[in-house]
């Protein structure tokens, strides 16, 4: 890659990467974590080689990583009815998420979009149950997180 080309991102599923990835990516969350101090323990934990983990630590992290910790921008369809975004807040709140912006275009046709930016990092629950509590939730449509 040239100094000017920008960079091309693709979401992949982890089954048909080289498992090489997969160990950058582990080694990279032990050191994080503070599990290990040093690389040359995370590499040794995970059976890889050094020059592997620099080779590649910049280039892959886990989706998960990049939505749970992180502002994370969510968007949303609603039914024009009293309440909803109000108890869509409310999953917000109850699962420890700290909302940063709350934007909600005027209702058309009974719907309206909203997008929500929150941080994620100290909810009780996981992304996923988020999503399908915020997802069930009577008079919402649509519901997606995108990544932070």
């Amino acid at each position: 890659m040239t100094a000017k080309a920008k960079p091309k991102y693709y979401l992949v599923e982890a089954g048909v990467l080289p498992e090489v990835f997969i160990k950058v990516t582990e080694a990279r969350e032990l050191l994080e974590t503070g599990e290990v101090r040093t690389v040359a323990e995370a590499v040794e934990r995970v059976g890889i080689s050094r020059s592997a983990f620099y080779k590649y630590k910049d280039s892959i992290m886990p989706f998960r990583d990049m939505r749970h910790g992180s502002i994370v921008t969510f968007n949303a369809l609603l039914r024009d009815k009293k309440g909803v975004l109000s108890s869509l807040l409310t999953i917000f709140a109850d699962s420890g998420a700290n909302i940063l912006t709350i934007n909600q275009s005027i209702p058309n046709n009974g719907t309206a979009q909203v997008t929500i930016s929150a941080i994620t990092e100290n909810m009780s629950i996981s992304m996923d149950e988020l999503l399908n509590a915020a997802r069930t939730l009577y008079g919402v449509i649509r519901f997606d997180a995108l990544a932070g």
